[in-house]
């Protein structure tokens, strides 16, 4: 496995997901929240962050990806949909793990509001400086990071690396796209 430089502590996280937490609290009190969160990197954020908010709502997933394997880039962006909620009249947060160059969150947010949501907001642990392509400000976010190739707290490379409660940035000299 390449090595991985530490950018972020579990404690850095573990802080920021509290804040994320209180914030979205504050946001939603009344309303009827239903967080969806993306598949797969952002399901250690959505276990950490439901325990932070302290109202009732409901979880959904979507299963949406632009990279697969071991490639470093981001390809066509495809959306599984077999587990779509019905958001119809409700309060949406859409969850990630990354904003990269947009396109994942924005074609989302379109589609929430296809089905009906009262309001889409979206919440990303991570924004990379310098690769969006789509407009689009999250409206919580994590931390904004440098346009490196992170792993770790959900995000992987060719499947690995989800398991650290760190977020990484891994060797580029052992990191390569593949076709």
């Amino acid at each position: 496995m390449p090595a991985v430089n530490i950018l972020l502590t579990e404690a850095q996280i573990e802080e920021r997901v509290r804040q994320l937490g209180r914030e979205i609290e504050s946001d939603y009190q009344g309303k009827p929240l239903t967080i969806v969160a993306v598949l797969t990197g952002s399901l250690i954020l959505l276990a950490d962050l439901v325990r932070q908010i302290h109202l009732p709502l409901r979880v959904a997933l979507l299963q949406a990806s632009s990279y697969k394997g071991a490639t470093t880039s981001a390809g066509a962006l495809i959306i599984n949909e077999a587990f779509a909620p019905d958001v119809a009249g409700r309060d949406v947060l859409l969850l990630d793990d990354i904003l990269d160059t947009g396109h994942t969150l924005g074609t989302l947010v379109h589609r929430m509001h296809e089905r009906g949501a009262a309001s889409v907001r979206t919440a990303v642990l991570l924004r990379k400086v310098g690769r969006q392509e789509v407009h689009l400000e999250p409206d919580y976010c994590g931390f904004v990071i440098p346009d490196a190739f992170v792993v770790g707290y959900g995000l992987d490379y060719n499947d690995d690396y989800r398991h650290l409660p760190h977020v990484g940035v891994l060797d580029e000299s052992q990191v390569r796209d593949h076709p």
